[in-house]
């Protein structure tokens, strides 16, 4: 059984699915005003390894994950660039999906768009405001965090200690400086929807509270996002729940940042590195193995020597699938017998573990290890069934799906172009073809057998 650490608890829980044996989970998803960074690539990696594990365990897994594409920083583009906000956030969310294609990241369950959720957003603060929860003024719908109980939860502070530490509030009519915007009163040439309290937009918290209860429903099993997001984003969306009295998220898991210099990594600040250089450079395969040799909790820093590591790790693994491929076909020994290993029962034990990929990840490639001595000594029916169980617990983590195994019907026919090249002694187009494979990623070798590609 899955076990992970509930930000809210501070312990190593059981996830126990729902009826029916389906986990819901909701991961707070991008806002669309840019291109995605090295950050964004590691959450969705994280909860796209988590989901992909827990399918190949036998668990259905109903995903969702938000788009925020209306926010303060799409409008300050747009207005800065003289462009619509809509064409900001769908040239942006594009990318966001493109990058996410290049890593294998599996699409999730359902996408909700915050700006098609705003009438039930609207009708969630009006609830609060008719709770006496949440009041108006003159610039927006406020929540007052003091009639919440346990406000604080996640970021694991006490209301007064939160409310000391506060910054001088430069909006006079808050009750409160811990008070959070739930509906923010449109100025001038900003996009506004009706509402009650005069046209507007929904403050960021709102989103994904509405959208989650509404595709998940109440006392979902996982609510997910980065570290940054405990306070006061996922905090914010915990007290309206609290508020409205509806059961929210059973448990809540955050991610580690991706760091540079021991800074995280964030647009504000200016640190980024876009995800889309950095899987140009190398098989976007090795960013996905960096960061499952990193705990999911801890900082990583991503390096050109960390990527080169795991390029070369990822090698020894496709590596191993080329050589059972051989290997299988050469030998008629029945090979359909499970080996003693007991890899596939270690590899779950470890990822059930607060999802330890590290150490799972080092069982199977002393596995690959293993399996790769086997297929070159004498025991090849062992290589192959080890082998197999090998990619089969890699195949969990998205390794083998992730711009992996697979061959594009591109790639596959120029590779049969380049076959009937050098059938016909025709060198230069041979060359030239391999150089056009060679550009779109894939590696080219020479065998009896006709040219073989892969990545």
């Amino acid at each position: 059984m899955l076990r992970l650490y509930d930000t809210a608890t501070r312990r190593v829980a059981e996830v126990v699915p729902a009826g029916g044996g389906v986990l819901r989970l909701y991961v707070c998803g991008p806002t669309v005003y840019g291109p995605p960074h090295l950050g964004h690539g590691r959450f969705t990696l994280v909860y796209d390894v988590l989901r992909r594990y827990l399918e190949w365990s036998g668990i259905r897994v109903r995903h969702v994950s938000n788009v925020t594409d209306i926010d303060d920083k799409i409008i300050t583009r747009a207005n800065d660039e003289g462009r619509p906000w809509q064409d900001i956030t769908e040239e942006s969310e594009a990318l966001w999906w493109a990058a996410m294609d290049r890593m294998g990241v599996a699409m999730p369950n359902e996408a909700p768009h915050a700006t098609r959720y705003v009438p039930q957003m609207v009708e969630l603060i009006g609830e609060l405001v008719s709770r006496g929860a949440a009041y108006d003024v003159e610039d927006g719908v406020y929540l007052s965090v003091a009639e919440v109980p346990g406000y604080g939860l996640l970021a694991q502070q006490s209301l007064d200690s939160l409310r000391s530490g506060a910054r001088v509030d430069v909006v006079a009519a808050k009750r409160s400086p811990m008070d959070f915007v739930l509906w923010k009163k449109a100025k001038p040439g900003e996009p506004s929807w009706p509402s009650p309290w005069g046209p507007g937009r929904p403050g960021w918290h709102t989103e994904c509270v509405v959208m989650s209860l509404a595709l998940l429903g109440e006392g979902f099993e996982l609510h997910g996002g980065g570290s940054d997001l405990k306070f006061p984003h996922h905090e914010n969306e915990r007290a309206q729940a609290v508020a409205l009295g509806r059961a929210f998220a059973a448990h809540w898991m955050h991610n580690g940042m991706v760091e540079v210099g021991g800074e995280k990594m964030s647009k504000s600040i200016g640190n980024v590195t876009d995800l889309a250089t950095t899987l140009d450079s190398v098989d976007p395969r090795a960013y996905r193995l960096l960061v499952l040799q990193s705990h999911y909790r801890a900082p990583i820093e991503v390096s050109t020597a960390q990527l080169s590591a795991a390029s070369q790790g990822l090698d020894r693994l496709d590596s191993l699938a080329r050589r059972m491929d051989e290997a299988a076909a050469a030998t008629s020994e029945a090979v359909e017998s499970e080996p003693a290993s007991d890899l596939r029962a270690a590899f779950s034990e470890r990822m059930d573990d607060d999802l330890d990929a590290p150490r799972a990840m080092a069982l199977v490639f002393d596995a690959v290890r293993s399996a790769n001595a086997m297929l070159a000594g004498s025991d090849v029916a062992g290589g192959l069934a080890l082998g197999r169980q090998a990619l089969s617990c890699a195949s969990a983590t998205g390794l083998l799906t992730a711009s992996g195994r697979a061959v594009s019907e591109r790639a596959a026919l120029l590779a049969q172009q380049r076959d009937r090249a050098r059938d016909a002694r025709d060198w230069t187009t041979a060359d030239r073809l391999r150089d056009e494979l060679q550009a779109i990623g894939y590696r080219v070798e020479d065998t009896p057998a006709g040219t073989r590609i892969y990545r």
